[in-house]
């Protein structure tokens, strides 16, 4: 069984292999790949899109790798692997991205714009950086063994507002409710860094290596 953590120049990749590997290994939960091979990520039995920066530079960066897209379609929307988006991942997941004011379409698979952060607190800064609590608003796999209110790394300043309620499973608290998960079917995505926060992280990484949709 393989793990594909695509690889298209965007997202601290090293990090996150380390944990993922690090899970698999507990877990005996397979493979973990670093890749961008179209053919890879295609037939992979489950797969990861992290990402770090601004959506359009994320979504224009996936586009320069050829195939790699479709690759992801393939496998996640025909197949029905799971997959889990990890910050702009997640993001990308939107039917569009709306940072800096463009209007960047992004993989539509699960209905909602990426808008700015707007704390109703003016003393809070963006980005939103640092720890919070998250607020679970469904019950997934992906919680198990996580209680309401674990902490998670956040480093953002836009988050997915979905058309669909139910598609949002947890939040946290910033001068208002901000996306945390986002998930449907056999996709996941998380605002949060599942690498860097530390035990709920780990825990969630887990859980997706187990998880069978």
């Amino acid at each position: 069984m393989a793990t594909v953590i695509v690889d298209y120049e965007s997202g601290n990749l090293h990090s996150a292999q380390k944990s993922f590997q690090r899970m698999a290994h507990e877990l005996d939960a397979g493979e973990i790949i670093v890749s961008s091979k179209p053919e890879l990520i295609a037939n992979a039995d489950r797969i990861v899109l992290p990402g770090v920066g601004e959506f359009s530079d994320c979504r224009r960066g996936l586009a320069s790798f050829n195939g790699l897209f479709e690759a992801m379609q393939q496998a996640v929307i025909t197949r029905g692997v799971p997959f889990l988006g990890v910050c702009v991942g997640m993001q990308m997941m939107a039917t569009r991205g709306l940072e800096h004011g463009k209007n960047t379409a992004g993989f539509d698979w699960i209905g909602g714009d990426v808008v700015e952060l707007a704390p109703k607190d003016p003393s809070l800064k963006i980005p939103h950086m640092g720890w919070n609590e998250l607020i679970f608003d469904a019950d997934h796999p992906l919680f198990e063994g996580i209680s309401n209110g674990a902490h998670a790394y956040f480093v953002h300043s836009y988050h997915l507002a979905a058309t669909t309620p139910s598609d949002r499973l947890a939040r946290c608290d910033y001068g208002g409710d901000i996306t945390a998960v986002v998930g449907r079917d056999n996709i996941v995505g998380t605002q949060f860094h599942p690498e860097k926060s530390q035990t709920t992280g780990l825990r969630l990484i887990g859980n997706f290596l187990k998880w069978n949709p």
